[in-house]
């Protein structure tokens, strides 16, 4: 056990002192925090598995997360959640899918000691309303989205049931914005890589971290809602392309395995709760 402990402390130390001879410099400071972005009754989750592989009637609380991740003196948000105008609007059980918010984005970065023009840039797993709410609160940013999304919000009229309304400082608007085709290496560290995972949407997203304690994080995006629908491939009614979506759960469940990663599913509170719970962040 001793041995086995001390190279481990050994083989970290060697990493680090690699990527510090790699780039002249040491790592850059990283942490993760969970943030509240609201929530979802889902009120048939067949609208989630186009094989109906769930009971009907069967109903699930969906939990909307965002993600505040600092690198060095960088913040970058990963989503931004529900809209604002849902704060304090009641779910119900009889529309398919009932949205409602708790807390804002900026509240919750107040209770941190940071502020919306703290955030440098802001990545979007996709163009869905519940994953771009709140991008507006942070016009000083730099957007991050797969180019096949930004192709759809930026055409006129959008395609693919895309709502630019959300995004309208940078599609159109004086905000900067990159759309990403296939992996970005976020930093240019290796630390934060977004992840191309076509299929959900035209130019859907996943965020692969590397923490120095915890390790490598995957956040799925939407490629997947809930746990149950991981094992299965299981894919929602409204995806953009079903092939793509399905060659997308093998890519990320290799890359998953392979980078022996902590998999978040960012709708699934089973899943968030494998993080630390605001404000304590991961490191």
């Amino acid at each position: 056990m001793k041995r086995a402990l001390a190279l481990l402390v050994v083989g970290t130390v060697l990493a680090g002192a690699c990527a510090f001879a790699a780039s002249g410099k040491p790592p850059a400071e990283m942490k993760l925090w969970r943030l509240d972005c609201g929530a979802a009754q889902v009120n048939d989750l067949n609208v989630f598995n186009d094989t109906r592989a769930f009971p009907s009637g069967a109903k699930m609380r969906f939990t909307s997360s965002c993600y505040l991740i600092k690198h060095g003196d960088s913040y970058m948000l990963w989503d931004t959640g529900l809209s604002t105008a849902l704060k304090g609007v009641p779910t119900n059980d009889k529309d398919p899918i009932s949205a409602t918010l708790t807390v804002t984005i900026p509240e919750q970065l107040a209770k941190i000691g940071v502020k919306p023009s703290d955030i440098s840039i802001v990545g979007i797993s996709h163009y869905h309303f519940d994953h771009t709410g709140q991008a507006g609160a942070f016009p000083q940013a730099k957007l991050l989205i797969g180019k096949g999304d930004y192709d759809s919000l930026a055409a006129t009229p959008p395609k693919n049931g895309a709502d630019p309304t959300p995004l309208k400082n940078w599609i159109g608007g004086p905000g900067v914005s990159e759309p990403v085709a296939g992996d970005k290496d976020v930093f240019g560290d290796g630390s934060v890589t977004m992840i191309d995972l076509p299929g959900h949407t035209p130019g859907h997203h996943a965020l692969l971290l590397k923490l120095p304690k915890l390790g490598p994080v995957l956040l799925s995006g939407d490629q997947v809602h809930l746990r149950e629908n991981l094992p299965i491939d299981g894919v929602p009614t409204f995806n953009f392309d079903r092939a793509q979506t399905i060659a997308s759960y093998d890519r990320f469940k290799k890359l998953a395995a392979n980078t022996k990663a902590l998999v978040i599913i960012q709708h699934d509170a089973r899943d968030i709760a494998k993080l630390p719970a605001f404000p304590a962040a991961a490191e």
